[in-house]
């Protein structure tokens, strides 16, 4: 199975919609995608599709996000969503989009990633509780599902603070 990570393209629009609607069993995650695409935090490079055959099968976008504190704010991007095709998951689809946005990420000069997931499957990318860096969430959820990663050694040492995430996360 040949996989191509590549980005996306104004004429892929539908298929992604499709794509992350199926993945989720919902339309908030796509309609969040549609919104993100027209806010100041949409990376056009970062906007990512796996693609088998010439199907659209895949998704990932990364966005940016201010970690902020009392004194100051930190830029990071935030990972959401990962969407795969419900007949294409367990295929490590989703793995090969994860870590070629992270490595397409790096090359951009980003530092950060921040995610709110599974905590039996981002650690395998390198993501730890971002408690570890007094990172929280601006919303309640358990501590192990609110993790980052560093892009950059060291590069979360001196952040702690709540992300701030663009208002087209309110969707979901």
């Amino acid at each position: 199975m040949n996989i191509i990570i590549r980005p996306e393209r104004l004429e892929d629009y539908n298929k992604i919609h499709e794509v992350i609607s199926s993945a989720f069993n919902r339309d908030e995650e796509a309609n969040m995608v549609n919104l993100l695409r027209k806010d100041k935090a949409f990376i056009p490079d970062l906007a990512l599709v796996a693609e088998i055959n010439d199907e659209i099968v895949g998704y990932i976008l990364f966005s940016k996000i201010r970690v902020s504190n009392s004194r100051d704010f930190f830029h990071s991007l935030a990972l959401a969503p990962v969407a795969v095709k419900p007949d294409y998951q367990n295929k490590h689809i989703g793995a090969k989009l994860i870590l070629s946005g992270l490595d397409k990420a790096k090359d951009l000069g980003y530092q950060s990633v921040i995610v709110l997931g599974n905590d039996q499957y981002y650690p395998k990318f390198g993501f730890e509780p971002a408690k570890k860096w007094n990172i929280i969430p601006p919303f309640e959820v358990p501590s192990s599902y609110f993790m980052a990663r560093e892009l950059k050694k060291n590069s979360l040492k001196k952040v702690n603070g709540v992300v701030l995430y663009p208002d087209a996360f309110n969707m979901i």
